[in-house]
């Protein structure tokens, strides 16, 4: 596995490599401190990591970990769209994008390649497990810059559909904004006293009782952007396990999903400038 890259005008994102180590695989620390220990852990000569060297962007870190047995994730993964270049597909709820921590085998891109025969298959953007929908993924290694490109530069327009309780009071559309920040180790972000950084365009769709359904829009790409907004509004998000507060949820609890789903994304091909659309076959399931 390799560090992510570090923007030059931020701050180290994790103290030590240690502290990537532990965010990455999300195990327990004594997990990480005991394969460090036994040097499981080394670098591209073979040389064993202490966990104790600052935090390097852009370094790979080769390991050999048993896997745990995996709880089967309920729904179907199913394809959408596959050309030479991306698969598209439909991601059900409960299944990490990556293979991560405790999901490895249950994971968008180890189902994928396995299921497609496409052993170079990889995430062009990551949707959260609870998130279900559109997933955009890349054949081949060199196509993954271009399609990741998107994203980066903002070029995708993604547009997601909520369930979350109506409150009269708001008037909609709305925009929310604020500054969010994700630290290393903590469950939820925070929104800090300062210059927004994150925006969410947020409209509603229709009203059942006390619920209502929403269209939703982020204009920037915060880590739980969506679910802190709609958090910040009064209204968290039906199923959401983090948000109000964090709740002591099995990781194979697969009961109340999150009713966030990624419903359309659409972007001009960085290949070729062709008009890319594609829209969720899934609907979020409205309370009893």
């Amino acid at each position: 596995m390799r560090t992510p890259d570090r923007d030059p005008n931020d701050a180290l994102p994790w103290p030590t490599m240690r502290d990537w180590l532990i965010e990455k695989l999300a195990p327990s620390p004594e997990d990480v401190d005991e394969m460090l220990a036994k040097g499981a852990f080394v670098d591209d000569a073979g040389r064993p990591w202490t966990g104790r060297e600052i935090y390097r962007p852009h370094t790979f870190v080769w390991f050999h970990r048993e896997l745990r047995d995996e709880a089967e994730v309920p729904g179907e993964l199913t394809v959408l769209h596959q050309d030479e270049r991306i698969v598209v597909l439909d991601k059900p709820h409960f299944l990490s994008t990556i293979p991560r921590g405790r999901h490895v085998v249950q994971s968008a891109v180890v189902k994928a390649r396995t299921a497609l025969g496409l052993p170079e298959l990889s995430a062009a953007h990551r949707l959260d497990r609870g998130t279900a929908g559109v997933l955009l993924m890349t054949t081949q290694k060199k196509y993954r810059a271009a399609y990741h490109s998107i994203f980066t530069e903002r070029t995708a327009v993604k547009t997601y559909r909520a369930i979350a309780p109506f409150d009269p009071e708001l008037e909609f559309p709305r925009r929310v904004e604020s500054h969010l920040v994700k630290r290393v180790g903590t469950m939820q972000a925070e929104t800090l006293d300062l210059p927004p950084n994150s925006a969410t365009d947020v409209d509603l769709l229709e009203v059942r009782g006390d619920h209502a359904l929403y269209d939703v829009r982020p204009l920037t790409g915060k880590t739980h952007q969506i679910r802190a907004h709609f958090n910040q509004l009064g209204i968290p998000l039906l199923g959401d396990p983090l948000y109000p507060e964090v709740l002591p949820t099995a990781i194979d609890d697969f009961s109340t999903p999150l009713r966030l789903l990624a419903h359309r994304l659409e972007f001009p091909d960085p290949v070729d400038g062709s008009p890319r659309a594609f829209v969720s076959r899934r609907e979020l399931e409205w309370p009893a």
